[in-house]
């Protein structure tokens, strides 16, 4: 049986989420699979990251009142600050936690998406058969980091920024949109848009 995922246990009533997946990379441009490598942001990346504290600042004038959290992956570190300073707000002051750090691919950290039909045929299969609950050697599984990121979303008080990362995303709207679990792992995840969660709903900035 799933586990109950109604918005009165996951996301706080009247909370409002705003998640913010890290910049583009060069790992990202080449599709190699990061995880919890710590790769630094592109020239794009940075770009994207200032755009998204252009437009939080416009969409909310007081969102400095927020609590800001990042992934404690410089990556996401870069991007938080870099979308703070894009808001007049100090670079400095938000907090990390490891809560929302990213999926751990395992084995297949490092490796190029397009190569692994050749270098991993039976890793893919088993990722196309269950890609919610396939795991990587020495990784974690979609599952996985649900349960991982569950808590923290429960755990919430007040309106929050949080810079993230794509597979944190995705498990974050499977959760409060009770989407179905094959679906999460294909959930879109742009670097340049910031997702808003709020009373089971959802839109982009």
């Amino acid at each position: 049986m799933r586990p109950d995922t109604s918005i009165a246990t996951v996301l706080k009533p009247g909370i409002t989420l705003y998640l913010i997946r890290h910049g583009e990379t060069d790992w990202n441009k080449a599709q190699r699979y990061q995880g919890q490598r710590d790769i630094p942001l592109n020239d794009t990346g940075r770009a994207q990251a200032a755009r998204n504290g252009a437009v939080l600042r416009r969409y909310l004038p007081h969102i400095e009142t927020c609590d800001f959290v990042s992934s404690p992956l410089s990556r996401a570190i870069e991007t938080m600050e870099l979308l703070r300073g894009a808001m007049g707000l100090d670079p400095t002051l938000y907090r990390v936690s490891s809560d929302v750090r990213e999926l751990h691919y395992g084995h297949w950290e490092g490796e190029l998406a397009s190569e692994l039909p050749l270098t991993d045929p039976e890793g893919v299969a088993g990722k196309a058969a269950d890609p919610f609950g396939w795991q990587p050697r020495g990784g974690e599984s979609y599952g996985d980091l649900m349960r991982r990121i569950r808590p923290w979303l429960e755990s919430i008080v007040r309106d929050t920024v949080a810079v993230t990362h794509g597979g944190v995303s995705r498990v974050a709207r499977g959760a409060i949109l009770d989407i179905p679990e094959q679906d999460v792992p294909t959930l879109d995840v742009p670097q340049d848009r910031v997702l808003v969660l709020k009373d089971a709903t959802m839109h982009w900035l």
